[in-house]
């Protein structure tokens, strides 16, 4: 349940904001009172989150997040200042495993997956320390704890994102700037997840069906971001939370 104004006078960053996970959290952030910076590649998904949400002070930043003009477009919406950053937006690679990686994929889901969070939390730093803090939120994945969710490159991406996190909320938790990551499992997205590799598939297909965890819908992502944003959560730094139903446990 929203928390009515958990966010009022509070900036924040939301990428991937057009779909899935970034959308319900932008929407779960707008209800509960934040102004709101959304990116997403996608300038037709954002127009549509704008529409969704009435009354919302919601700018939209249309654009690849790894990329300089964006990242810089993105932290000026944020008229110079910021209280959190959620960083989301991310890539599937087909489940290809080492074997049968090509370098593009691997190149393309490394770049939006640990490059573009790297360069927007950089960029926000500046502004969460001269606000005196803050949060920042990463979406791992339940890939992230294992090596059998995915393929090569999003298993290699989602680790990095943890060590990401977890160097963050190390180097900055003194100075008030928290760090943590969601570990989702399956979530209703529209993130690209075909099969590219018939033998992975033989390989991690079986063991998700004995597991059987449920396909959540991204509204229960974005209740535990919204929450590791908020000052709810002031005494934890550094943690991976997984939100997989069970998943990780099995």
């Amino acid at each position: 349940m929203a928390s009515e104004g958990r966010f009022a006078g509070k900036t924040m960053i939301i990428t991937g904001a057009g779909s899935g996970i970034g959308r319900a959290t932008a929407a779960r952030l707008a209800d509960e009172g934040a102004r709101l910076v959304a990116t997403d590649i996608a300038a037709e998904r954002l127009d549509d989150l704008i529409s969704s949400l009435p009354g919302a002070d919601v700018h939209i930043v249309p654009g690849d997040v790894a990329d300089k003009r964006t990242i810089e477009q993105t932290i000026a919406a944020c008229d110079g200042t910021l209280h959190g950053l959620a960083n989301v937006a991310g890539i599937m690679d087909g489940f290809l495993p080492v074997g049968e990686i090509d370098d593009e994929t691997w190149e393309r889901v490394m770049r939006v997956n640990v490059t573009a969070p790297m360069r927007l939390t950089r960029a926000a730093l500046p502004l969460l320390l001269a606000a005196g803090g803050g949060a920042i939120v990463n979406v791992a994945s339940e890939a992230a704890l294992r090596g059998s969710a995915a393929g090569a490159a999003y298993t290699a991406s989602k680790h990095a994102v943890v060590g990401l996190t977890k160097n963050t909320a190390f180097m900055y938790g003194p100075q008030g700037v928290r760090a943590n990551a969601v570990a989702p499992g399956a979530v209703a997205t529209n993130i690209e997840a075909g099969v590219r590799s018939e033998f992975a598939a033989g390989r991690v297909f079986p063991l998700m069906q004995a597991i059987a965890s449920p396909v959540a819908e991204a509204e229960r992502l974005a209740a535990a971001i919204a929450w590791l944003l908020s000052e709810d959560s002031l005494n934890v730094n550094g943690a991976v939370l997984p939100s997989d139903g069970g998943w990780s446990v099995a």
